[in-house]
């Protein structure tokens, strides 16, 4: 009996982060092919503050390194962050994995050269003597150029020695990486999560009973869902704004909480959890409001003082609902039950997002705020992304309301959990090896294609 090749996953895992949710759906659609084995890349060891803990974290990285000569082939799931928190710790732990494996394929989550910020912008912020402000988008800036120059390069040296592949969310990515940063083999391919028939089953078997805050809705309540951890860059507040302008039976369910690398100590309530209430006007009196205008007011409270104290006519208490931190498959079935996902994030050089595509994926009505990046991943699923103008509740409200446009007619390939598990089996086996239905390249599925060859998954 013929081995099957081995195929090395460098990742977080058992984390409840979106890089670990997406290596364990990958997980399940290379089974099949191949013997795949995840590393769980330890975050304890490799984001503490001590030095010695930090030691360990190094020891823990080559304990991995030391075991990738055992595999074909290795794929390493990007997210800078996830291998330590300077620039020195990530780059001597990326060049331990990338020099112990026999061949490597990186996927990047972040391409860090949107992070750097214009130095008109610095300047700007200088000249209005916000020097504090203009060092530290200075200071990050250079730290993003410095780490993702010092990737680049590292993955340049290593292409010339042995097979290594890079592997983008979108078209516009791999070009960069390409044309400008000079990596020889560069693939893309949008995040991709749950097959066809998986979605189908689920939608199918999807009912309010799987969440208790849901059975307490009316049955007729319209959902509109937004999926996530709760951060600032994610805009949820432009879905609490937009809330306020629709009719009483759209309810607005929040799935997500604070990341866990992001919950601080001793602070009573995270600040974008405490802005999204008070968007929301929740546990607030209508004097609460008028000291939130004015520091200054005063207020000569009379026998309408009751009605000042009461609760605030506009609170969404009832309307707006925090739904918590979900597994994989609770987050899918709650998509199912949403009339409407909306993803209002902000512009913050993101390159991917996985609750969109699951979303697109498990057939849901998307409405998505016009970021980059969510216009590079609309590319590869014509008509199922509907977009407004970041920030613009009126217009989100309005377009909620309105109901989802006609389909669109299918056209162009599909990129799915098969083209995507195709596209890694190219990079991680030898064309030898690779099955029928991964050997054959697809079409470039996009509009205004470069004259050069590219693989595109």
């Amino acid at each position: 009996m013929t081995q099957r090749p081995r195929l090395a996953i460098v990742s977080t895992y058992d984390e409840l982060c979106g890089i670990a949710g997406y290596t364990r759906a990958l997980e399940q659609q290379l089974r099949d092919s191949m013997a795949v084995q995840v590393f769980d890349l330890d975050q304890y060891l490799l984001r503490s503050n001590h030095h010695r803990v930090q030691q360990l974290g190094d020891a823990h990285i080559q304990e991995i390194a030391s075991r990738l000569s055992d595999f074909d082939s290795v794929n390493l799931q990007l997210e800078h962050g996830t291998l330590g928190r300077t620039v020195p710790q990530i780059l001597r732990r990326l060049r331990m994995l990338a020099r112990a494996a026999p061949a490597l394929s990186v996927t990047f989550h972040t391409i860090l050269d949107e992070a750097v910020p214009p130095m008109g912008q610095v300047w700007q912020q200088a000249a209005r003597l916000k020097l504090g402000a203009a060092t530290a988008a200075a200071l990050d800036g250079l730290r993003s150029w410095t780490l993702a120059h010092g990737v680049y390069a590292e993955l340049r040296r290593q292409q010339r020695r042995k097979p290594v592949h890079v592997i983008t969310h979108t078209r516009r990515d791999m070009r960069l990486l390409r044309d400008v940063h000079r990596l020889a083999d560069v693939h893309h391919h949008p995040l991709s999560f749950v097959p066809p028939e998986t979605a189908a089953a689920i939608r199918a078997a999807a009912t309010r009973d799987a969440f208790p805050m849901m059975k307490r809705l009316p049955p007729g309540a319209k959902l509109i869902g937004t999926f996530g951890f709760l951060s600032p860059y994610k805009g949820f507040e432009t879905a609490v704004q937009a809330l306020r302008y629709l009719p009483e039976d759209h309810h607005l369910l929040v799935f997500g909480g604070i990341h866990p690398q992001a919950i601080a100590r001793n602070q009573p309530r995270d600040r974008y959890i405490t802005q999204l209430l008070q968007e929301g006007h929740i546990g607030q009196s209508v004097i609460d409001t008028l000291r939130e205008g004015s520091a200054s007011t005063s207020l000569a409270l009379d026998g309408s003082a009751a009605q000042l104290l009461a609760r605030h006519p506009q609170d969404l208490h009832d309307r707006l609902h925090f739904m918590g931190v979900l597994d994989d498959a609770q987050f899918m079935t709650a998509m199912a039950l949403c009339d409407t996902v909306v993803l209002p994030y902000l512009e913050v050089g993101q390159s991917s997002s996985g609750p969109i595509a699951m979303a697109v994926e498990m057939g849901c009505r998307v409405i998505a705020s016009r970021t980059r990046a969510f216009l590079q991943f609309a590319r590869y699923h014509p008509g199922r992304v509907e977009f407004f103008d970041i920030g613009n509740f009126a217009e989100l409200a309005r377009r909620i309301e309105a109901g989802p446009p006609p389909p669109a007619e299918p056209r162009g390939p599909v990129h799915d959990t098969a083209s995507n598990a195709a596209l890694y089996l190219r990079v991680s086996l030898p064309p030898g090896m690779l099955p029928p239905e991964a050997a054959v390249a697809e079409a470039e599925p996009l509009s205004a294609a470069p004259q050069r060859a590219e693989t595109v998954g």
